[in-house]
């Protein structure tokens, strides 16, 4: 995961620089109305960010480092306050995840599971893909995300190795491309299935008091129909350029006998990593929030012998971690001065004393998908979900027919890196390229809001509070 470093050459990094500084300057002197000096400030840091970053002028750790600094020379944040992006917990459970896949990784344990998965389901590019898709959506129904696709990125790497591929850690592989975004993006839609599936989702079962299984009843449905679309889009988007192996299953058996039986650290490995997956599932009877049993089964894997601390500091993405960090500040920023509320508000009041729900449905999803694409989706929810029950209160409509469906939307983060931990893993594993992820992305987004509405106007309609 070294490429979340790289930038372009010093051509490109100048004329990248001049014109995120020059866009930048452009909406920092058209009048925002409304807009308190400070927010006016954090809009323009914003756009500077989003061209930086879209154009890789500087490598992306660099251009969070410059977000920091920027923001108490701008009037934005002190930079005591501006830090505080790297103290969100999602940080943790990133540095947590990046542990607990090394450990699953060298003691073998992902090796054999993957080989345990072809030969059940096949080998063949299609099946491989599915294997991707599938296996970290249904895992991210009930855990993280993020522990779920850095738990699997081992083994989504063995089967790109396994199938062939060719220097896939330069973005040279369409199959590799595929598998690594499958899973990022299959993380994301399997979390539509559960209320504990993402944090989103969680803060609209808190304002809207659904079940947890009337939210099953729906969510579930929609996270497989998703989880297929994914896979559909993806072979068509990124077709395989590797062939299935004719004697693949003879050498699937092949390579399990050369493994032996499970060793001491692969029993260790499976059982703690068992024991994560039982911590993340009871935590509401625990206690225990999923930020801690990341960090608990980090501090088991290298206590227990199956890693050491060089192996873990080796294996964690240092600048991925700068890089995310200084996206979750910025997202902080626009909170704080306003300037989120402000963009949500004003759009909203535009439509009127009365629109129509569907109108309204749209409206708050579009802006939700827009926004989480650069900031902490959590965040965006905290501002967006409470709006969308008041609105929803108003027109004498269930609690949860905005509320719902713009938590949904808030995990429809497949278009930048920035979107996600997730997305940002996978860019950083050198198996994609910047322009591959909105390419894949953004019609996954389309089609993620086209079968939202559909579910939530037929199927959820009598579980929405």
């Amino acid at each position: 995961m070294k490429n979340t470093v790289k930038g372009g050459n010093s051509t490109d990094t100048k004329k990248g620089f001049i014109l995120s500084i020059l866009i930048a300057l452009a909406v920092y002197i058209i009048p925002m109305p409304g807009l308190k000096a400070s927010g006016h400030a954090a809009l323009s840091l914003l756009v500077f960010a989003v061209s930086m970053w879209a154009t890789e002028a500087l490598p992306l750790p660099v251009t969070s480092l410059i977000i920091l600094f920027a923001q108490p020379l701008m009037g934005v944040e002190s930079f005591e306050n501006a830090v505080i992006g790297f103290a969100n917990p999602i940080i943790f459970l990133m540095i947590g995840g990046f542990i607990m896949a090394e450990a699953i990784r060298k003691s073998g344990l992902a090796q054999r599971f993957t080989y345990y998965l072809l030969g059940r389901l096949g080998a063949s590019p299609e099946r491989g893909l599915m294997v991707s898709i599938f296996s970290t959506g249904i895992i991210s129904a009930w855990i993280e995300n993020v522990v779920a696709f850095a738990m699997l990125l081992p083994i989504i790497k063995e089967i790109v190795d396994l199938m062939g591929c060719r220097d896939p850690q330069h973005g040279r592989s369409n199959y590799a491309k595929a598998m690594i975004l499958g899973a990022s993006f299959g993380s994301l839609a399997g979390g539509f299935g559960t209320e504990i599936g993402t944090a989103p989702n969680l803060m609209a079962a808190a304002y809207t008091g659904i079940p947890f299984l009337n939210w099953m009843i729906f969510g579930l449905p929609l996270s497989l129909v998703m989880l297929a679309v994914i896979w559909f889009l993806l072979m068509r988007i990124f077709p395989a350029e590797v062939k299935a192996i004719e004697n693949i299953q003879e050498l699937i058996g092949d390579r399990v006998q050369g493994l032996g039986a499970m060793g001491r650290q692969e029993k260790l490995s499976a059982a703690i990593l068992l024991f994560a997956i039982f911590l993340w599932v009871t935590a509401s009877w625990t206690g225990i929030n999923s930020y801690s049993v990341s960090l608990i089964a980090a501090v088991m894997f290298i206590s227990s012998g199956v890693i050491t601390w060089k192996d873990a500091q080796k294996n964690i993405d240092w600048g991925l971690i700068i890089f995310f960090g200084g996206a979750l500040s910025l997202g902080s920023a626009l909170l704080k001065t306003g300037a989120a509320a402000w963009l949500i508000n004003d759009i909203v009041r535009m439509l009127g004393s009365s629109p129509p729900v569907l109108l309204v449905m749209l409206l708050l999803m579009t802006v939700a998908v827009l926004i989480t694409q650069v900031m902490s989706n959590i965040a965006l929810s905290a501002i967006l979900v409470p709006l969308s029950v008041t609105l929803a209160a108003a027109q004498g409509q269930p609690a949860g027919i905005y509320a719902v469906p713009v938590a949904i939307a808030c995990s429809l983060s497949f278009m930048l890196p920035m979107a996600d931990p997730t997305v940002a893993m996978a860019y950083g594993t050198g198996y994609v390229k910047l322009r591959d992820i909105p390419r894949a992305g953004i019609p996954l987004i389309i089609v993620g809001v086209i079968l939202t509405v559909l579910v939530i106007t037929t199927l959820a309609t009598p579980f929405l509070g």
